[in-house]
């Protein structure tokens, strides 16, 4: 059975994001809140986490996770980024994005696109996710809470728990989210492209 954390959606308890980070360190599975939507979390690379995931959501071997970072000199560890690419990300984090960049070295294989080597990275605006990396010292690797059958994701906590509690280690509830994904940018090319339109306003991005 999971540990449920009610933490503070502005002002997270710092004793509950260390008991939070704890079991997140040990390989533990969680659900947290996002600026968009709750979301599966794990460690960065663990492979047991991730084949959990992978059966809770019956998803292949090609799902493409994203790298949850705490600020964009994290994100630019874990994906390269352009002189021309610098200041359209830095104006848009954190913030309802996800953005597809070439991966550096310091993505674990299971990560990455299997032949884009490609990844997709985001900063949250939520003060429960920043506590929880900055915690953590880490990103995050995350999937949408989206259960095999339905379309959008999950997003009141305690449907969650009534619904995974016995398939999780941690569900923290940080209040009712919303249903709407990321705005998804494609920043492997010279010019961005729109993957798919969600919460974040993508008009920054296109070139008319």
């Amino acid at each position: 059975m999971s540990q449920f954390f009610q933490i503070h959606p502005e002002n997270p308890q710092a004793r509950l994001i260390k008991q939070a980070a704890d079991i997140l360190r040990q390989g533990g599975l969680a659900v947290i809140p996002t600026d968009c939507a709750y979301a599966f979390a794990c460690r960065i690379g663990d492979k047991k986490a991730t084949e959990r995931v992978e059966r809770l959501r019956q998803l292949g071997p090609k799902h493409n996770y994203t790298l949850l970072c705490r600020d964009f000199s994290e994100l630019s560890t874990f994906a390269k980024v352009s002189n021309s690419q610098y200041r359209l990300l830095k104006a848009h984090t954190p913030g309802a994005f996800t953005f597809i960049l070439e991966a550096t070295r310091e993505v674990p294989r299971l990560l990455m696109h299997p032949k884009k080597r490609t990844i997709g990275i985001r900063v949250p605006a939520n003060a429960i996710a920043m506590a929880l990396l900055e915690e953590m010292g880490e990103p995050l690797m995350t999937s949408s809470l989206i259960m095999p059958g339905d379309e959008l994701p999950l997003s009141d906590p305690y449907d969650i728990r009534q619904s995974l509690e016995n398939q999780l280690d941690l569900i923290v509830d940080g209040g009712y989210c919303g249903f709407e994904a990321t705005t998804v940018i494609d920043m492997t090319d010279d010019v961005p492209v729109l993957v798919r339109q969600g919460v974040g306003d993508a008009s920054g991005f296109i070139v008319e």
